[in-house]
């Protein structure tokens, strides 16, 4: 009797009750036979077959909500694992240099900037990164009158346009935009936040129906090995699981190391991170140091502005660590260094190749260096006054909060670069093995379904508190991801909705 009642089926051989009694004594009636007895044991249903109906029920929404997102994320995650041997090849003529001038000797920096500048007259540079090596070109971001932002590439050993492309246009930045749907907006960059949020509760959930129940639940399959034929609806649901298990806690890993990006909680902790000890500190990405003496004392100002600080160049994070365009109508306190100079004082304070230099913006601006390479130890941040050539500020990541480094770290891992070829390989076989798992959910989905209408929720629990206390814990992890919150109010609602629809 208890067995029939978790199952939801109804009681036989319960003689002499009417529909109204029959429903009125259900919970407190067992069977022997065909008498009804007085139930000796608790009146509720069992608690474990009401949890596993609850954690199902979350499971299977939660996948009908990411799976097309994690597909997205895995491929376009996968192709931005190799994205320098990608660009590489693509855009060979741009990043490469003629067989001519490999392994030639560098032309002043600030000629190769004076070309890239020609190509675009009446033009000021906002980002320059010097060849990493003779087999490579120069990359000079300039922005034109309109407002337009180019990405022009020099030859470093002739000063000569190798060719441009838009800021940021490469095939890899593209991929990389698309990866976060930012390529679609902030409303698209949102449902991949939430998307990243449902798949830390499909993970957990997912564990939960794994795992093994009863004397021997190993040996009967479906926990590390796979049973029936492709054909059958046993054998694709054997294989979610198996693959599953193998696979989850490297997207939870993903999911939570690709968050820091995210639209609204990733802007919040970069907030939080930003300007504080235990992240990245003062001067890193805020909080710039200025150059020279106050504005005052080289330019007449009004009164209110004689102690004015003018902010110097504001950072972007990963994806640019740039700066807007140099301030042009702002008076100078002095004279500035040349680009040669500036170039000459960063040179010897020996960042890692490929680092990228901002100029200063405004009078008070100060030259930037960064460096982001794939060694999480040399990462650093340079800034040098902009007249006397004086180090302002000069940390790495050894520099970093407990926060800064744990947030660079998994940065780090999710782009495949911490551990070399090895981080590369291991993720690509994660992203088809995310690619599986989707697939073989959704066709064990299809295959369970019911003909004709209806998507096949999994039934509710016999215990409906027991729905409700699981769906709390969730609520509590919406407070912390909102988009996340949201759309469980959401799918709450059409819950809701659709029981009563299949009521009336």
């Amino acid at each position: 009797g208890d067995a029939a009642r978790a199952a939801g089926r109804p009681l036989l051989g319960c003689h002499g009750t009417g529909p109204r009694q029959y429903q009125r004594l259900l919970p407190m009636c067992s069977t022997v036979g065909n008498i009804v007895m007085p139930s000796t044991s608790d009146t509720l249903p069992p608690l474990a077959p009401s949890l596993y109906r609850a954690v199902w029920r979350w499971h299977f929404y939660a996948g009908l909500l990411v799976l097309p997102f994690l597909i997205w994320l895995a491929v376009t995650g996968a192709a931005y694992l190799f994205q320098k041997d990608i660009d590489g090849w693509f855009h060979r003529d741009l990043l490469g240099v003629p067989a001519t001038s490999a392994g030639q000797g560098a032309q002043p920096h600030g000629r190769i900037v004076a070309a890239a500048l020609a190509a675009h007259p009446g033009a000021q540079w906002f980002r320059y990164t010097p060849a990493p090596d003779g087999a490579h070109s120069a990359n000079v971001g300039v922005a034109l009158p309109g407002g337009e932002r180019r990405a022009v590439y020099v030859d470093p050993a002739t000063a000569r346009v190798l060719g441009e492309l838009p800021e940021r246009g490469t095939l890899m930045w593209t991929v990389r935009q698309l990866h976060s749907l930012k390529y679609f907006g902030p409303v698209a960059r949102g449902f991949m936040e939430m998307a990243a949020g449902w798949a830390l509760v499909l993970v957990a959930t997912g564990f939960y129906l794994w795992w093994p129940r009863g004397a021997g639940a190993v040996r009967r399959g479906g926990v590390v090995t796979v049973r029936g034929r492709p054909g059958q609806r046993l054998f694709w649901r054997d294989l979610h699981a198996v693959t599953g298990v193998g696979v989850g806690l490297v997207l939870a890993f993903l999911a939570l190391t690709g968050l820091p990006w995210s639209v609204l909680w990733g802007s919040q902790v970069n907030a939080w991170a930003n300007g504080q000890n235990f992240g990245y500190p003062a001067g890193v990405r805020v909080q710039l140091p200025l150059s020279g003496e106050r504005l005052a004392d080289a330019a007449h100002v009004p009164w209110t502005l004689q102690q004015a600080r003018v902010p110097g160049n504001p950072h972007e994070g990963h994806e640019g660590h740039g700066s807007t365009a140099p301030v042009a109508d702002e008076p100078l306190l002095g004279t500035p260094l040349s680009v040669d100079a500036a170039m000459a004082v960063i040179a010897r304070l020996g960042l890692a190749p490929g680092y990228t230099v901002t100029p200063p913006r405004g009078a008070r601006g100060v030259f930037s260096a960064s460096a982001y390479p794939e060694d999480l130890a040399r990462q650093r941040v340079v800034h040098i006054d902009r007249y006397s050539g004086a180090v302002l500020l000069d940390q790495g990541y050894a520099d970093y909060g407990p926060a800064g480094q744990a947030l660079e770290w998994g940065i780090n891992v999710h782009l495949g670069q911490q551990f070399g070829a090895p981080n590369q390989w291991v993720l690509l076989g994660a992203c088809a093995a995310i690619v599986l798992l989707c697939v073989s959910g959704a066709v064990a989905w299809w295959k369970r379904r019911p003909h004709g209408s209806g998507l096949g929720v999994p039934p509710l629990p016999a215990r409906p508190e027991v729905l409700a206390g699981l769906t709390a814990i969730l609520a509590l992890g919406g407070v912390v991801l909102p988009l996340v919150g949201a759309s469980l109010l959401v799918v709450l609602a059409s819950d809701l909705w659709w029981q009563r629809r299949r009521a009336a």
